[in-house]
This record gives C-alpha cells, sequence and structure tokens, in this order.
C-alpha cells in the first residue's frame, strides 16, 4: 500500500496538485487524477476532487495521500457475469468475443462488466501479467463500442510474444465495416494519425510525411474491399495492416466513408428505426478475423450489426 503526509516546501510553491503528487509518489498524473477522483487526497484537511488536479499548492501546506494499492499491485475483480464466448485458446492465450459497449479492462479495482473480469475468473492465471495490475494480459485493444476477437495472453511468456508480434505488424486483423458513402471497391490507405485529444481520446489525420519526422505523429496503413454496397451505404471488409487508436475510424472518416453509428467521426448514434439509412445504435465496425502462427479466430457478425445489414438491403 501508498500513501503518506506531505508539507509543501519553498520550493514546490505554485505548483499544480496532480504535479507535486505525481513527483512526491512516484506516479503519472493520470494516476494522481484517479486518487483526487477517488477522494483519497486533501490539502490541509480539505478532501479534493478530480476539479483540483490544477490546484495551486503555497508554501506550508499539507497534503495527505489516503492509503491506496500502486496500479501494478492492483488486481481485477472475477466475474464470471456476463458470460462471453471464447473463440479459440491455447497454452498462454484465448480469444474472446468481445460485445460492442464492454470496455477491454477496468480503472478501478471495484469495477465489474470488463472483458477482463470474465477472463480472471476463468484464467486467474492472468493476474499480474504484462503490465499488470488493471490492465493484466492485455495484448491490444478494440474500443468499447467496437465487437469482436479480442486476444488476450495468460501467462508472462506468451504475453511477450503477442505484444511483439503486434509491435511488428505480424497479427492478422481483419473487420467488417458499414459505412455511408461508396468507395472504390478495393483500395489502400496510407496516412499520419496523431492523438488530438486523450480525454476523451480523439484521433486527426494529418500529412503521412510528418510520421518520419514527427515523434507524436504515427503511419497507419490499411486497405479495404466492398463485400455489398447499398444506395447509401457499403459494407467493407478491411485488413488493418498497422495498429493505432481509431485508425480505421478516423481513416475512412477521413476518405469520406465515415461509419455507420461514430459518435467521434461520422454521423453519430442515432436509433436503429429511424429511417435515416445512417441510423445505427453504435459505430458499425467488427473485428472479425484474428490470426498470428497457430492462434486462428472468427467472429461472426453479432445481432445488431446484421439487423443493420438486413435493414440496408430492405432498403
Amino acid at each position: 500500500m501508498q500513501g503518506g503526509d506531505f508539507e509543501v516546501e519553498r520550493d514546490a510553491s505554485g505548483a499544480r496538485l496532480d504535479a507535486f503528487l505525481a513527483q512526491r509518489l512516484g506516479l503519472s498524473r493520470a494516476e494522481t487524477r484517479r486518487l483526487l477522483a477517488r477522494g483519497k487526497v486533501s490539502v490541509d484537511g480539505r478532501r479534493q476532487d478530480a476539479g483540483a488536479k490544477g490546484l495551486k499548492l503555497t508554501s506550508g501546506a499539507r497534503v495527505a495521500v489516503e492509503a491506496f494499492a500502486p496500479r501494478a499491485e492492483q488486481r481485477v475483480a472475477p466475474a464470471r457475469e456476463p458470460a462471453l464466448g471464447v473463440l479459440a485458446e491455447g497454452p498462454g492465450w484465448l480469444v474472446v468475443d468481445k460485445p460492442a459497449g464492454m470496455p477491454v479492462h477496468p480503472y478501478e479495482e471495484d469495477e465489474r462488466g470488463t472483458v477482463l473480469n470474465f477472463v480472471a475468473a476463468r484464467q486467474p492465471e492472468v493476474q499480474g501479467v504484462g503490465e499488470g495490475g488493471l490492465r493484466s494480459g492485455v495484448v491490444h485493444r478494440l474500443d468499447v463500442d467496437t465487437s469482436g476477437a479480442l486476444l488476450v495472453a495468460t501467462e508472462e511468456r506468451s504475453w511477450r510474444r503477442l505484444r511483439r508480434a503486434f509491435r511488428n505488424h505480424r497479427v492478422t486483423k481483419r473487420y467488417r465495416a458499414v459505412v455511408l458513402g461508396a468507395p472504390p471497391d478495393e483500395g489502400r490507405a496510407e496516412v499520419g494519425l496523431r492523438v488530438a485529444r486523450h480525454r476523451p481520446a480523439r484521433v486527426e489525420v494529418v500529412d503521412a510525411e510528418r510520421a518520419s519526422r514527427n515523434g507524436d505523429v504515427r503511419l497507419g496503413r490499411l486497405s479495404w474491399q466492398i463485400r455489398e454496397r447499398f444506395p447509401e451505404a457499403s459494407l467493407l471488409e478491411i485488413d488493418l495492416e498497422t495498429g493505432f487508436l481509431h485508425q480505421v475510424r478516423a481513416t475512412l472518416a477521413h476518405l469520406g466513408c465515415p461509419v455507420l453509428g461514430d459518435r467521434d467521426y461520422g454521423p453519430g448514434a442515432r436509433s436503429a428505426d429511424a429511417e435515416d439509412p445512417s441510423a445505427a445504435a453504435r459505430q458499425l465496425l467488427h473485428a472479425a478475423e484474428l490470426a498470428f502462427d497457430e492462434i486462428r479466430a472468427t467472429s461472426p457478425d453479432p445481432p445488431d450489426f446484421a439487423a443493420a445489414l438486413d435493414r440496408l438491403r430492405r432498403r
């Protein structure tokens, strides 16, 4: 457990509260903000909240932090409900069929309803693997509203092997997406991607040449084929050659064919019963296939995705 009681020294006067905590506790600012949000921090006896992250401290002030478990020592709470489908498994790994709306991992120890809660109940040995803590075993991520095949490592050796494979772009990742408009029958896009905002996350597309000379820009590559055309939309099969936050969604929007139901880059989520052909209750993006060495997993279209296709066909 970690915590403490600190006096603000003269040379720290004027420091932001989150920066002061990060320096004294050896944490990231994101972690100190989580402590504030949980009510674990007091200044001169007054409990602070998340809005106090930028509070300027004065010399002589006392900052108290209640005992807490460091992120690497936290444990994912096992929970068998909701039960998830397992698409494939082998020594040290499994591929889970993640539903839309479910986060990959929790942000607090008492949080439930994430993929890792289920994995921790089914495979207790996942605790402490890889990044450890509440990200134990996480090899890659899918956005909360993206469904499909998600690979988790349950032992350290497998985690290192699989992380290296993702980093070296050796994993086959195939997505299905329903998009507005009519892109060419097939194509390939290479764009620069940059995180423009962290909370909530948003990515912007920039000149691809900047990726070679600017550390905050990553090169993103994907290719696609049209599998079905509708009057107002298209069903795409997408091969992701690289992996970056929101890469598929941001790239397709940049090409003028945003994913249906995408709140951040497209027309937004609207009732699936609406007459508007772009109406969808969530972004219609699905991780359909994942493959690397002995790992082979295929996730069928989930019911809401299949229902959206049926509506488009009827039109």
